[in-house]
C-alpha cells in the first residue's frame, strides 16, 4: 500500500555571527544573507570597531533580528547578554576575526560582549581570520592560533590573494560562500559517518562536431548541494561532474568529465569502493553515431543526425552483483510520479527522487518527491541545500534499515548453516 507523507522541516540551525573590526566585515553581511537564505537562524553580535565598517542596521535588515554590540545590554532578561546569547545557538562564527580579537580570545580576555560570550559559550566556535599578510605571519599571531587550535576552536582560512592595503599574501578572509558551506557542514548530524558516497552531477555534453554538441540545461546545483550535505553528514564523498560553472565543494575526490561514456568510465573506476551511489547527473540519453572531427559548415539544406543510445549508468550500477545502495533522480515534464515510479521499479531502486524539470533545473530551489518502498514523501519547495540535507537524512535512515535487515538475514543463514 502506498503511503503519502510530507517530510517535516529540519529544526532550524541557530548561528551567532560575531563581526569584528576590519574591512572584510562587508563579506560578513553577504555571509549573513546566504545563511539566512539557506534557512538558518542568524543572530549578529558586533564589536564597537566593526560598527565603523558596517552598520548594525545592515545585519538587522538581512537577518530580521536585532544586533547586539554592548556588554551592558539593558533590553535583555537579567541583563546577561553574554550568557543568553551564547546559550541559544548551535555554534558561534567570528567573521572577520581580527588579529586583535584572536589575541584576546587566545588569552581568555572578556572585555566586550563578543569576547565574553565566546568565553561563556557551551557550543562549537569557528573563526575566519582576516588581516594584513604581515600581521598574519607575525609570530605572536601564529602562537595565538596554536593556542586556539589546542582549545578546539576551528580556524577557517585565511586565503591567499590581494588585500585591501594593496599587498598580496595570506590573510584574506574566505569568501562568504566558502564560509557558508563550512558552517552548514559543521552543524549537520553525522548520520553517514565514514560511509563512502559516489555522486554524479551536472549535464553531459555529447559532441556532434568540433564545436557543437548535445546537452541539457542542468546546472549541477542539486548534485553539488548533495555532495556538501553528505560531507556535513560525515561521509567520504567522491563527486563526478559533467560540465558546470559551479565551484566544486571540498569533497574527498573530484572528477570532471564531459560525455556519458566519460562518466560511466569514472563511475566504474570508483564503484567497487562505494557504499551509496547517488545518480543526480542529467546524462544525455543519446549521442551522435558519428562525430565530425571538423566543424560542419552551414548550408541551406537540411541535415539528418543519426543518434545512438547512451549507456544507462544507474542501471549498470544497480544491476551489479554487489550493488551499493542506489539513489536515482527523475526530472520529468509531465506525469511526474507515474513516470518516476516506473523508472524506480525498472531499475530496482530503494529510493528515487522526482521533480518537475521546468520548476527545478538551473534554479536555486526546488520541490521534490521521494519515492521508496514505503510510499511517497514530499519535500515542499525550499533551497537546494535544505533539500539536500533532508535527502541525506532520508537516505541514512533507509541505508541503515537495509544494512540491519541484511545483517539479520546473514546471521540467520549462519545459524541455520551451523
Amino acid at each position: 500500500m502506498s503511503i503519502s507523507t510530507c517530510i517535516s522541516s529540519l529544526p532550524k540551525k541557530r548561528l551567532l555571527l560575531g563581526v569584528t573590526g576590519g574591512v572584510a566585515a562587508y563579506k560578513a553581511a553577504e555571509l549573513a544573507r546566504l545563511l539566512t537564505q539557506d534557512g538558518m537562524d542568524v543572530q549578529t553580535v558586533m564589536t564597537k570597531s566593526a560598527c565603523h565598517f558596517v552598520g548594525p542596521v545592515t545585519f538587522q535588515s538581512l537577518t530580521g533580528k536585532p544586533v547586539y554590540t554592548d556588554l551592558w545590554e539593558t533590553n535583555m532578561a537579567n541583563n546577561m547578554a553574554h550568557i543568553n546569547l551564547s546559550r541559544n545557538v548551535d555554534a558561534i562564527l567570528i567573521a572577520p576575526a581580527s588579529a586583535s580579537f584572536i589575541a584576546r580570545l587566545a588569552n581568555g580576555m572578556a572585555d566586550d560582549l563578543l569576547a565574553t560570550l565566546c568565553l561563556a559559550r557551551n557550543c562549537p566556535l569557528l573563526i575566519a581570520p582576516a588581516m594584513n599578510r604581515q600581521m598574519w605571519e607575525n609570530p605572536a599571531t601564529q602562537r595565538n592560533l596554536v593556542l586556539l587550535r589546542q582549545d578546539g576552536i576551528i580556524i577557517l582560512g585565511p586565503a591567499d590573494g590581494e588585500q585591501a592595503c594593496g599587498e598580496i599574501g595570506m590573510g584574506r578572509m574566505l569568501e562568504a560562500s566558502e564560509l557558508a558551506e563550512a558552517v552548514q557542514i559543521s552543524l549537520q548530524d553525522r548520520v553517514l559517518q565514514a560511509k563512502r558516497l559516489l555522486i554524479t552531477a551536472g549535464p553531459t555534453f555529447e559532441a556532434i562536431d568540433a564545436v557543437r554538441g548535445i546537452t541539457n540545461i542542468s546546472s549541477g546545483k542539486m548534485g553539488y548541494a548533495i555532495a556538501r550535505a553528505a560531507l556535513g553528514a560525515g561521509a567520504m564523498v567522491t563527486l563526478i561532474s559533467g560540465p558546470s560553472c559551479l565551484k566544486p565543494p571540498a569533497v574527498n575526490k573530484f572528477v570532471r568529465v564531459i560525455s556519458a561514456d566519460d562518466m560511466l568510465a569514472a563511475v566504474k573506476a570508483e564503484i567497487l569502493q562505494t557504499d551509496i551511489f547517488i545518480s543526480v547527473a542529467a546524462v544525455a540519453d543519446y549521442r551522435a553515431t558519428t562525430i565530425n572531427l571538423h566543424k560542419i559548415k552551414k548550408s541551406n539544406k537540411g541535415m539528418v543526425l543519426e543518434l545512438t543510445p547512451n549507456p544507462d549508468i544507474l542501471m549498470y550500477v544497480s544491476a551489479l552483483p554487489k550493488a551499493p545502495f542506489c539513489v536515482g533522480f527523475a526530472a520529468e515534464t509531465e506525469h511526474l510520479e507515474k513516470n518516476a515510479e516506473i523508472k524506480r521499479r525498472k531499475k530496482k531502486l530503494p529510493l528515487l527522487v522526482a521533480n518537475l524539470a521546468q520548476t527545478a533545473m538551473g534554479l536555486d530551489d526546488s520541490e521534490l518527491i521521494l519515492l521508496d518502498d514505503n510510499g511517497r514523501h514530499c519535500l515542499p519547495r525550499a533551497s537546494k541545500i535544505e533539500q539536500a540535507q533532508h535527502l541525506i537524512q532520508h537516505i541514512a535512515v533507509l541505508y541503515t534499515e537495509k544494512a540491519n535487515k541484511t545483517n539479520k538475514t546473514n546471521k540467520t543463514k549462519r545459524v541455520l548453516g551451523s
